[in-house]
């Protein structure tokens, strides 16, 4: 007689050893969000990745992920394609030193335009739309950050002097599930608006809040040597090198100032990683080997 018993259902041993294969990853992450429960972790969002809907749909999940995990994520955001794209739109010509934009006065108010307008509430959004609560603000908002003209030659660009988180402590004590979203644009003591780099208003906001780690995303891997292969570790007095032989060009080198001031007041360590790459943040937080470029003092 023919057994007309059916095979085992292939699909339900398959779903089997996926869930096996979870618990393993999430047993493997276990000590990391031991060691990262209750810490601030500051993340820099930016680069190409702000304009693909996908990547910052998954940015977003991932933020919510860190703040169910016990972490406190604040997220500071560049815009930098962004900002050229419209100024191409308006007919206004940019140019950029040292990795910097200058801004004249038609650039600035461009910059908070697209910064604290579309910008910071694409990103709010996304994360309340992936479960969170974000709340979306300025470099101005409360005296956050007060700045000062960088360089006579960069015009408006802002350097900043000094960081007042009340509004975030405001923030985190009316509802500690609030997500902070900080656009960078900031105010002089004299009232003018000053268009700071998103790295740097992210560095100084880490240092602020002693944050455990700044996370800075961009457009490339991580840190490059001379010859274009990635750095996965590197000290503050050899990011410097980095910079001073010219190895470090463009827009690394800001990241890599930021870097090694952030790491030689108060912050445990500083990654650049690649934005463009899905769930980054995850791989670098809750594994080993992380991702990108690890800065310590």
């Amino acid at each position: 007689m023919t057994d007309t018993t059916p095979p085992p259902a292939a699909p339900m041993r398959r779903q089997n050893e996926i869930g096996w294969q979870s618990a393993k990853t999430l047993s493997e992450a276990l000590p990391f969000i031991q060691n990262y429960a209750g810490a601030t972790v500051v993340i820099k969002f930016g680069g190409n990745a702000m304009g693909d809907a996908q990547l910052t749909r998954d940015f977003a999940n991932d933020v919510v992920l860190l703040k169910a995990l016990g972490i406190r994520p604040v997220i500071v955001h560049g815009g930098g394609p962004q900002i050229g794209h419209m100024l191409e739109r308006l007919s206004i010509k940019s140019e950029f030193i040292d990795g910097l934009r200058v801004s004249d006065i038609e650039t600035v108010e461009v910059a908070e335009m697209v910064l604290s307008g579309a910008i910071n509430k694409s990103i709010v959004q996304a994360i309340n739309s992936a479960g969170g609560r974000a709340v979306g603000i300025s470099g101005k908002d409360a005296g956050l950050i007060t700045a000062h003209a960088k360089r006579a030659d960069l015009g408006f660009a802002g350097e900043p002097q000094s960081v007042e988180p009340a509004v975030l402590d405001v923030l985190a004590a009316a509802d500690p599930g609030f997500i902070p979203v900080v656009s960078p644009i900031s105010a002089s003591k004299n009232g003018e608006t000053l268009n700071v780099n998103a790295d740097t208003a992210a560095g100084v906001i880490a240092q602020k809040l002693k944050a455990k780690r700044l996370l800075l995303l961009t457009d490339v891997k991580g840190v490059l040597d001379a010859d274009k292969n990635l750095i996965t570790d590197v000290s503050a007095g050899a990011a410097r090198d980095l910079i001073k032989t010219g190895v470090a060009v463009g827009g690394m080198i800001p990241k890599l100032q930021t870097a090694i001031d952030a790491v030689e007041n108060g912050v445990d360590s500083v990654v650049i990683l690649d934005g463009r790459r899905a769930h980054g943040l995850i791989v670098e937080i809750f594994t080993e080997h992380g991702a990108g470029t690890l800065i310590h003092a």
